[in-house]
């Protein structure tokens, strides 16, 4: 819903730098790859140190560079299968280092197991909401139904995290977390009840 909606607003935003990127001579890959490694520098070096809210602001510095890269494309009439590849496989790792170092600084300096547990079974889940679309269009299916898309569980992470290094109580995050983790479970059930019902209808005789 959220990229539904927002979707406008942030390409109206990112426009002008987009345009003025490719004017400099930048492709849209490497926005995609530069986004990318700030996203796991500030989710795998802040968080793990503690440092949530600074670690927030740094990763929210790069995470826009999933739009802009898209922009940059269509503005350069590059859009195709590899970079859809790439910006597919880099939000993937980008995903699974702002959960881990989250979890990494619950299981160690933040001492709260709990957190660190919801936010593993968050970035688990996360994988297989993304995995069972992808594997379903593989098969020639289409799965993109459910109520945790990726910008939801972004956003909601980060805002959380971030507000928790500034002192929010830290069950906040946790009830943040398992509501994202139950959205998920619930997203991948969606998915592969929607691939069920297109296999069976295939396969009812002409």
């Amino acid at each position: 819903m959220l990229n539904r909606h927002a979707r406008g607003f942030f390409t109206a935003l990112f426009s002008p730098l987009a345009r003025w990127l490719l004017k400099m001579g930048v492709s849209p890959d490497a926005v995609t790859l530069v986004g990318t490694a700030g996203v796991v520098v500030g989710a795998l070096v802040f968080y793990p140190l503690g440092q949530l809210f600074w670690g927030t602001l740094f990763i929210t510095a790069f995470i826009f560079s999933d739009v802009i890269d898209g922009i940059m494309a269509r503005m350069g009439n590059s859009t195709g299968r590899w970079g859809s590849f790439l910006d597919s496989t880099l939000d993937r790792v980008a995903d699974g280092a702002l959960f881990a170092g989250v979890a990494i600084w619950f299981f160690t300096g933040g001492d709260n197991q709990p957190i660190a547990i919801a936010a593993m079974l968050c970035l688990v889940l996360g994988m297989v909401v993304s995995y069972a679309r992808a594997k379903a269009e593989s098969l020639g299916f289409q799965a993109n139904v459910g109520i945790a898309e990726r910008a939801e569980r972004l956003v909601s992470v980060l805002v959380v995290t971030g507000f928790t290094g500034l002192g929010l109580p830290p069950i906040v995050l946790l009830v943040t977390l398992i509501l994202l983790a139950l959205a998920s479970t619930i997203t991948v059930i969606q998915r592969a009840r929607a691939v069920r019902k297109q296999s069976l209808e295939d396969t009812k005789p002409a």
